[in-house]
């Protein structure tokens, strides 16, 4: 996936090349806006390869990109952000129709911080692999039901236990629909790189997903290093390498970050999440969660199940404790004030071990 901005035709089109060559089949573009989406058309031009254009929040936009687009990503649970009165169901035929009449296929996104708010509401708060579940078939349903059958579908969440048993769920009451497999954000190298192989081994090795990505924390100029490791990962299951444990269990600190994408507003996001982790490695052993995300479009939601989040705006880093906001920062003083929560919970976790 791109992560410049997609207005940005030169840069994206830079970007595009370099993943092309790292050895990419299908590159992920978003378009947030209709300046993004505008762009699309001049990036199609320059380039050769097969492009998914992602919809975030503007189902809308797929008019403009769909004559340009391979496969356009929408996430069922942003349907709701644009003509709110307007049924899901109507939003998803008249997807369903444009795709038909240009010729490229869709993938229904189903995004653990992004869920369809209905059908959250029909499951217990603690689970949040039924509502991911009853969505993405829901949604096949109804493409099935217009007549649509060239579409995928994406399960994805940030705790690779997760993607293993909503694929594994998924792919046992459909197996007819293709699966697109990975581990959203999976964080910086080398912890991000042992999550998802181990969704991919355990799954791939059971004939489970028909095309893959790796959601690395890495600087633009380092994105071909996604392509790298999941070839790699391919690789290895073909040959019978296998190096996972068959469940990912981590006691210790464990630090969530996205990939980054065109959507972040500012690229010292990726620096952030770097200093994070190096401030934090006093911390290695204890049982604590820590979310860093780039942009206000999943940020708030996938940092709600972390015990500290931070998603990044264009000036300003917002800080959580679960779901209770903290403030907004600088850049240059938010680490302090993390460091002064994580220190509190620290001290809380020793507390309750002393007392039991």
């Amino acid at each position: 996936m791109t992560a410049t901005r997609t207005r940005d035709i030169k840069a994206t089109v830079q970007l595009v090349h370099l993943l092309q060559t790292a050895g990419a089949d299908v590159v992920r573009i978003a378009v947030d806006s209709r300046e993004d989406a505008a762009a699309i058309a001049d990036i199609r031009r320059e380039t050769s390869t097969n492009l998914s254009i992602d919809l975030q929040e503007n189902y809308r936009l797929a008019e403009l990109v769909a004559p340009h687009a391979d496969k356009i990503r929408y996430n069922p649970g942003h349907l709701y952000h644009h003509e709110r009165g307007r049924p899901w169901r109507d939003k998803v035929r008249w997807l369903a129709d444009l795709a038909g009449e240009f010729g490229c296929a869709l993938r229904v996104g189903v995004n653990c911080g992004s869920v369809d708010p209905d059908q959250r509401e029909q499951f217990a708060a603690d689970d949040s692999i039924g509502p991911m579940l009853a969505s993405a078939w829901e949604h096949c349903m109804a493409l099935d039901a217009y007549g649509f059958d060239q579409y995928c579908v994406s399960l994805k969440d940030s705790d690779p236990n997760k993607v293993i048993d909503l694929n594994r769920r998924f792919a046992a009451q459909r197996p007819d629909v293709p699966l697109h497999l990975g581990v959203t954000e999976a964080g910086m190298p080398p912890e991000g790189i042992i999550k998802t192989r181990i969704a991919f081994e355990q799954l791939i090795g059971q004939g489970i997903g028909d095309t893959i990505r790796v959601s690395l924390t890495v600087p633009n100029e380092e994105k071909g290093e996604e392509i790298r490791v999941g070839r790699e990962i391919l690789a290895d299951i073909q040959a019978g390498r296998v190096r996972s444990v068959v469940r990912f269990d981590s006691n210790g600190l464990n630090i969530i970050s996205c990939p980054s994408c065109s959507r972040v507003e500012n690229e010292a996001f990726v620096q952030l999440a770097q200093q994070v982790k190096q401030m934090t490695a006093y911390a290695a052993s204890h049982r604590i969660t820590i979310a860093v995300m780039g942009c206000r479009v999943n940020g708030p939601g996938e940092t709600d199940d972390a015990d500290l989040g931070l998603w990044c705006g264009p000036h300003y880093v917002n800080l959580k404790r679960g779901t209770e906001p903290l403030g907004a920062f600088p850049y240059d003083q938010v680490l302090s004030r993390l460091k002064t929560e994580l220190d509190a919970l620290i001290a809380e976790q020793r507390r309750a071990e002393s007392a039991l």
